[in-house]
C-alpha cells in the first residue's frame, strides 16, 4: 500500500481557519432522531437558539438564521436592504472582501472599491474621506470585514463605525464577522452595525451549512423599501415566523440542535473567557513565527487576528508545496493563500475548540515540515511559545 493511501494513525491536526473540528459534545446534539419542525418541541429549541445567538452578537435585536454558508447570508444582507443600481462603499482587504465585491456586481449594484495592499486593515480615515465626498449620499453601504479569513488582518470596526459618523453619512453598516464571530470581541449594538454576517462553521464550532443576518431597526426599515429580488434570503417572512419559533421553510432542525449546545459551551467557558483564550493562543503562535525568523503577512501588529495567522515563506520556495508535505508527512492541514500573495504563504488558524496543548502539537508539527522542506529558519520556535504560554498560565493562576 502506497503512503498515499495507508491509514495515518492519530488524530489530524485540522488547522484551516474554518472549518474547525466539531466537538463530541456538539456532534452528539446532532446525533438524535428527526422532530417535526412545526410541532411543540422545535418551537421551544427554535426559541431558545434565537434567543441565545443574540448574546453571541451582543444585540438586542432580531438574529435571522439561514441553512446557507457564510455567503448566503452575504447575499441576505445585500438583498434585503439594497435596490438594483446602489452604490456600496467597500474594502478590499483580501480575497473574501473581493469576493463580496463580486457578488455585489452580480447583484446589480455598484461598489466603491478602495484598493489596499492584502496586509493592512480598512483604514477609518479613507472611509470618512469616501463618504465626504458622496453629497448626494448615493452609497447606501459601507461593507467591511471584521477579520478578513484570507490574510489574517482584523479591522476596527468601532473606529470606521466613528469615522461613518464623523462624515455624517446615513450609509448603512455591513460586517462580515464570519472568522472573529465567537472568538474575537463583537458588539453588534454598541458598535453600530446594521447588518453582520457570520457563519457557524468557525468559533461557534459546527459544521457548514449555517449562517447568520444580525439586524438593526434601520436595517430593518430599509428592508421595507429594497428592490433587489429575494425569496429564500427574505427577512419579512423570516422575521414573522421566528417570532412564533418557526421558520418559513424546513430549517436545519439537527444544526439547530448542534448550535443549541455550542452556544451553551460558550456561555459556559464565559465570553470573556473564549476571546482570552484565542488571544493568547494567537501570541503565541506570533511568537512562534518570530521565532524562526518568518515573516506574517499582516504587517499591522494592532491588526493582528486572534484566529489565524497568515505566515509568508521566503522567496523561492512554494507554500502550496510545503502544505501538501505537511499533510503527507505529519498529517496536518493548513489554509491555502490567495490573489497576490498565491503560493507566497499558508494560514495557521487556531480557533474554535481548541487548546493550548492542540496548538503546540500544530505548531510541533510545522517546525518539522520547515526542516523537512529545507525552508531558512531558526529552530526554536514551538519553544518560543511553550515560554510564552507557561508564562501566561503562571500569572492567570497567581
Amino acid at each position: 500500500m502506497s503512503r498515499n493511501t495507508a491509514r495515518a494513525a492519530g488524530r489530524h491536526f485540522l488547522h484551516i481557519p474554518g472549518p474547525t473540528p466539531v466537538p463530541d459534545r456538539i456532534l452528539r446534539a446532532m446525533d438524535t432522531p428527526m422532530i417535526d419542525h412545526r410541532g411543540p418541541e422545535f418551537q421551544q429549541l427554535a426559541k431558545r437558539v434565537l434567543e441565545g445567538i443574540k448574546g453571541i452578537f451582543k444585540t438586542k435585536n432580531p438574529v435571522i438564521i439561514y441553512t446557507a454558508t457564510g455567503t448566503g447570508a452575504w447575499e441576505g444582507a445585500l438583498v434585503n436592504t439594497m435596490s438594483a443600481g446602489d452604490k456600496v462603499l467597500m474594502v478590499e482587504t483580501g480575497q473574501f472582501a473581493t469576493l463580496w465585491k463580486n457578488m455585489a456586481l452580480r447583484l446589480g449594484l455598484v461598489p466603491e472599491f478602495i484598493k489596499g495592499d492584502w496586509r493592512s486593515p480598512a483604514n477609518p480615515a479613507e472611509i470618512e474621506e469616501h463618504l465626504r465626498k458622496d453629497k448626494g449620499h448615493e452609497i447606501k453601504a459601507v461593507c467591511v470585514l471584521h477579520n478578513e479569513t484570507a490574510t489574517g488582518v482584523r479591522s476596527d470596526i468601532a473606529a470606521i463605525r466613528k469615522a461613518i459618523d464623523a462624515a455624517g453619512h446615513p450609509a448603512l453598516f455591513f460586517v462580515d464577522t464570519i472568522s472573529s464571530l465567537a472568538s474575537t470581541d463583537y458588539r453588534h449594538d454598541e458598535w453600530g452595525v446594521d447588518v453582520a454576517v457570520g457563519g457557524a462553521q468557525k468559533g461557534l464550532m459546527m459544521p457548514p451549512g449555517m449562517s447568520f443576518n444580525a439586524l438593526s431597526d434601520k436595517a430593518i426599515a430599509a428592508s421595507k423599501t429594497s428592490k433587489l429580488p429575494k425569496s429564500f434570503f427574505a427577512w419579512d417572512d423570516m422575521l414573522k415566523l421566528n417570532a412564533t419559533g418557526f421558520f418559513p421553510y424546513t430549517p436545519g432542525t439537527l444544526s439547530i440542535h448542534g448550535l443549541a449546545t455550542s452556544i451553551d459551551m460558550l456561555n459556559e467557558e464565559g465570553l470573556d473567557n473564549v476571546f482570552a483564550r484565542h488571544d493568547r493562543l494567537a501570541e503565541a503562535t506570533r511568537r512562534c513565527v518570530k521565532a524562526w525568523g518568518l515573516e506574517i503577512l499582516c504587517q499591522d501588529p494592532k491588526a493582528y487576528s486572534s484566529t489565524l495567522t497568515a505566515v509568508l515563506l521566503p522567496e523561492g520556495h512554494n507554500a502550496d508545496a510545503f502544505r501538501d508535505q505537511a499533510l503527507s508527512n505529519f498529517n496536518i492541514s493548513y489554509g491555502m493563500s490567495f490573489g497576490p500573495f498565491l503560493g507566497k504563504y499558508f494560514r495557521i488558524g487556531h480557533l474554535g475548540d481548541i487548546n493550548e496543548a492542540m496548538l503546540i502539537g500544530g505548531l510541533g508539527a510545522t517546525e518539522m515540515q520547515l526542516a523537512v522542506s529545507g525552508i531558512p529558519h531558526k529552530k526554536g520556535g514551538v519553544q518560543a511559545a511553550l515560554d510564552y504560554l507557561a508564562e501566561d498560565a503562571k500569572k492567570r493562576a497567581a
